[in-house]
């Protein structure tokens, strides 16, 4: 068989490890061919490729991002987009297209199976953790160990000058990493998208903490968290194309108002793309060669439309279409658990 690959939508730690698995197993097992189409969508419309085979992937199990580039949007953004690929598929001869992405790349992708007929398989990818389907998604290990490690060191600093930081992580529409991180990194308060919070309340937990002869605090906020209405003014921002809004720097906001209410300096740190970068961890590179693998198994099966997932453990399939207009969010349960039990 002939397989192309992409990578679509943000980088992540992790793809190169899936690129890996994937054209080791297909040359290997099956003696298939397997090209990569350049910076996603656009190099399939563009038929911008690389030749893939085991020397062009020697090495690259530890190195973060993508050797084949990405870049957001897809066919459907243009008038011709999905003929472009459909004639892609033609020329250079796929029997199939694995698609690793997140969201928006496995919707494109199960759009074009469901209403195209072409052959493409999915990779669930995104260091948010939000794809609906499956139990986690690769570099979400490595986005959480980053913003822990930073939390750790921030304990330090706060507590060298007894202040309040305000540690700004990913998470436009889901709180994962403010959760998982928040929790490893022994926060004073974690803010998510999922659950709206009061600039009253969180400035009264702090003020509370330090009566108590805790001279410090570090406070962990997904960029997507919102207060709840009519409790602090946020600016309105604009919404791209892709239904995404600009980043609100929601920490430079709470941060000022957690001094005017308690008095104590608070500092804001946002680690941005600082958490998809660089080398995949262990697990994430374990879960990654996993999904690589599985892929060129579902190619073989056929089960197009499909993509592989992680459930209690196990590798299994689930449809791509699952993706669509949903997002998984957070634990709600072991949110409250966690906020009652350490917060305040």
């Amino acid at each position: 068989m002939r397989i192309g690959v992409l990578t679509g939508g943000g980088d992540c730690p992790g793809l190169n490890a899936v690129i890996r698995a994937i054209v080791r197993k297909a040359e290997s097992r099956f003696g298939d061919e397997v090209i990569g189409f350049m910076d996603a969508w656009d190099g399939v419309m563009e038929q911008r490729t690389m030749t893939l085979d085991t020397a062009a992937v020697r090495g690259i199990l530890p190195r973060g991002g993508t050797i084949l580039g990405t870049r957001r949007g897809g066919p459907f953004d243009t008038a011709d987009g999905v003929e472009r690929v459909r004639k892609s598929f033609e020329d250079n001869r796929l029997d199939a297209l694995i698609v690793i992405g997140g969201n928006g790349s496995l919707t494109v992708g199960s759009l074009l199976h469901e209403q195209y007929g072409l052959p493409i398989i999915g990779v669930p990818k995104t260091i948010d953790n939000d794809v609906v389907g499956t139990d986690a998604t690769f570099g979400f290990q490595t986005a959480v160990q980053i913003a822990t490690d930073a939390i750790d060191r921030l304990h330090t600093t706060a507590e060298s000058h007894d202040r309040v930081m305000v540690v700004e992580v990913m998470g436009r529409d889901a709180g994962w990493i403010a959760l998982q991180a928040g929790i490893a990194g022994g926060a004073t308060a974690i803010l998510v998208p999922e659950v709206p919070f009061d600039i009253d309340e969180l400035s009264a937990v702090i003020a509370h903490r330090h009566d108590r002869g805790r001279y410090a605090s570090v406070v962990v906020v997904a960029e997507g968290a919102l207060p709840k209405a009519g409790t602090l003014a946020i600016p309105d921002v604009a919404v791209n194309q892709y239904g995404h809004h600009s980043p609100r720097n929601i920490a430079q906001l709470i941060a000022p108002e957690i001094t005017k209410r308690t008095g104590y300096e608070s500092r804001v740190v946002q680690l941005g793309h600082v958490q998809r970068g660089g080398t995949p961890t262990s697990y994430d590179r374990v879960l990654s060669t996993r999904f690589g693998l599985a892929a060129v198994d579902a190619v073989h099966d056929s089960a197009f439309g499909q993509m592989v997932v992680l459930r209690c453990g196990e590798i299994a399939r689930e449809s791509m279409s699952a993706t669509r207009g949903k997002i998984k969010t957070i634990n709600l349960d072991l949110f409250a658990d966690v906020s009652a039990t350490f917060f305040g």
